[in-house]
């Protein structure tokens, strides 16, 4: 033990008991000079794992110091301390006064929708706060037993054990994860993506296990089960049931407000707490839905109240209304994009274009992996690359891939991302995102949809629009010295401004085209690989498949084994021909003409140094 029973630190902090202990840190119960009780948490400096510490402070202490509102515990002090074995640092928050939810839950089995939803739309009070404070910071372990019903406050949910709490990240987390339940995390938290969507997800498991009693998809865990363990089996659950099952609730808006929180998919969740708590309080007349309802009014920009949702609760200062509005001003000029940080396969998940593969091996990945190389041979780094050609031929993909064969970071940016409501928003975001990618170098920036960024200047843009374009222009100079790599992909090149396809620019350009017999037929191995199939002639369906794009491809073989796991069954030779006879191919003869023909056009007029068409084999 770092300290003992009847202990004084700092002379004002009187030590009561130990509560809990790990190998860095111990918990105890602490009282002040009145007796009042408090939680102090102490860390042993030396012991503390480098990913918990950041600048010389304990990052949980860095974080509480920040952390102030009503929906999340309180810190109230902090501060050091030494003995005969090394430094240690503490913080002393208020003490869990009250009852935890889990607790609350195991005495009432379940809680009335009244009860369940008032305590969630307080937890996304705190959720809220924490998502927007600066640039943004997630708690990371929302669970029952981390929800405690303060007696203090009447009740009042606060979200407590910030252990956890993280600013966004894609990667190897910045903390411990041996005692996060996977139970309440999102899938992509497996693979090491922490955003604002597994907050959200953990919360509505939360919400749902209050009004059933049961944990999410009824995973149940046995004493002796590893971390890997327990996400294999939470993984294999989700995979064997589906969408989580809402029919015990009876309520219809509260079971489409849950699905949509707790969806597999990623993009089918919802994307702030804000939105989650608009449909959660429509039509809701009690008091903490109307304080909520009258705080998202005030958010709307176009009014003249600056105070962020629940603003008035945020910040002890008087400077919570400045330092919203300053909040806000940051957000809509930087970009929210993911960093997708190394990993993955490269180009081997790619079925066919070798010929391309091979090509960008030796025409650009070389020259960006052997700096000495191309220093030697005095080699320009290529600047950016346009992939073109008809949709759902892989292009957005192929990106991806090449960012994990040459171990590149990589950032996908749709026009949305870059969207914003204020005049020369846009702009400032687009500057942001080549921030953001050189701070993060080698990144390759990947524009989907590129025509929509950078349409011509020749056509009726407004002034805005054509400052964006401007920008684009200004940014794409030279990035590749940046540690930049542009890959755009358009279904339509025709329609970007040619000024951003020159040298210095989008300086090489590739036409993707739709894959032939041997292409498909390695799609079909690939998209099949791993899953329970009997008798397949791939080379038949390859056939079968002609005029086929490769999304055309991964929907029949996903059809195809949603029937088959239906029933039961096998993915059998026979159910996948009846499925593509099924199912009409996206591009239409007519249509893979008109992209032919632009084809010849941009490649009778591309410059010298563009890359020849090519594409799968």
């Amino acid at each position: 033990m770092i300290l003992k029973e009847g202990q004084f630190i700092d002379n004002k902090w009187h030590v009561v008991y130990l509560i809990k202990n790990n190998p860095y840190a111990e918990s105890y119960r602490v009282e002040d000079e009145s007796g009042n009780p408090y939680f102090m948490k102490i860390y042993r400096l030396k012991n503390t794992p480098e990913k918990l510490i950041e600048n010389g402070s304990v990052k949980e202490i860095a974080w509480s110091l920040v952390i102030k509102h009503k929906n999340i515990i309180s810190l109230v002090d902090n501060g050091s301390y030494s003995d005969e074995e090394g430094d240690c640092c503490y913080l002393v928050a208020n003490y869990f006064s009250g009852e935890l939810l889990s607790e609350m839950i195991q005495r009432k089995g379940k809680l009335s929708v009244k009860t369940a939803t008032r305590i969630f739309l307080e937890m996304l009070q705190g959720l809220q706060y924490m998502h927007n404070l600066g640039s943004g910071c997630l708690h990371n372990d929302i669970t029952p037993t981390n929800v405690m019903l303060s007696s203090k406050t009447g009740g009042t949910a606060e979200l407590i054990d910030l252990g956890h709490v993280s600013a966004f990240f894609m990667g190897t987390p910045p903390f411990d994860t041996a005692d996060l339940d996977p139970r309440y995390a999102s899938g992509q938290s497996f693979i090491g993506k922490y955003d604002e969507h597994n907050d959200i997800f953990a919360a509505t498991g939360v919400f749902y296990t209050m009004l059933t009693g049961r944990v999410p998809w009824d995973v149940e865990f046995t004493p002796e089960m590893t971390r890997k363990e327990k996400i294999k089996l939470v993984q294999k659950v989700r995979s064997d049931k589906g969408e989580i099952n809402v029919n015990d609730i009876k309520d219809e808006k509260l079971r489409n407000v849950i699905s949509r929180g707790l969806a597999l998919g990623y993009h089918e969740r919802y994307n702030s707490v804000e939105e989650m708590m608009a449909d959660l309080i429509e039509g809701d007349n009690s008091k903490v839905a109307k304080e909520v309802r009258t705080k998202l009014a005030a958010d709307n920009p176009d009014d003249d109240v600056e105070d962020d949702i629940f603003g008035t609760f945020d910040q002890p200062s008087d400077d919570t209304n400045s330092n919203s509005t300053r909040s806000q001003a940051a957000t809509e000029t930087s970009a929210d994009v993911e960093i997708k940080r190394g990993g993955g396969n490269g180009f081997a998940d790619i079925a066919g274009m070798d010929e391309l593969k091979e090509l960008l091996r030796k025409r650009v990945i070389l020259i960006l992996q052997d700096k000495e190389l191309a220093e030697k041979y005095k080699l320009t780094p290529p600047n950016g690359m346009l992939l073109y050609g008809p949709p759902g031929c892989g292009k957005s993909f192929f990106a991806e891939k090449f960012a994990e064969e040459t171990g590149f970071n990589f950032i996908l940016v749709k026009a949305s991302d870059l969207g914003s409501i204020y005049i020369h928003g846009s702009q400032g975001k687009i500057a942001d995102l080549f921030k953001k990618a050189e701070e993060n170098a080698p990144t390759v920036l990947c524009f989907d949809e590129f025509d929509a960024f950078v349409p011509s200047r020749s056509g009726d843009l407004g002034s805005n629009q054509a400052g964006e374009v401007n920008e684009f222009l200004t940014q794409l100079n030279n990035c590749s010295k940046r540690g930049i790599f542009v890959i755009a992909t358009s279904n339509r090149p025709d329609k970007v401004d040619p000024a951003v396809l020159r040298t210095g620019r989008i300086d090489k350009q590739v036409y993707v085209p739709m894959p032939d017999t041997i292409a498909r037929k390695l799609m079909f191995e690939l998209y099949l690989k791993g899953r329970p199939c009997e008798g397949i002639d791939s080379d038949a369906l390859a056939e079968k498949a002609d005029g086929y794009v490769a999304s055309d491809i991964a929907y029949v073989v996903n059809e195809a084994a949603t029937i088959a796991a239906y029933n039961h069954e096998n993915i059998t030779q026979d159910l996948l021909i009846k499925t593509i006879e099924g199912i009409k191919p996206s591009i239409n003869k007519d249509l893979l003409k008109e992209y032919e023909e632009m084809r010849d056009k941009m490649e009778g007029i591309s410059r010298n140094n563009s890359l020849p068409h090519v594409g799968f084999l």
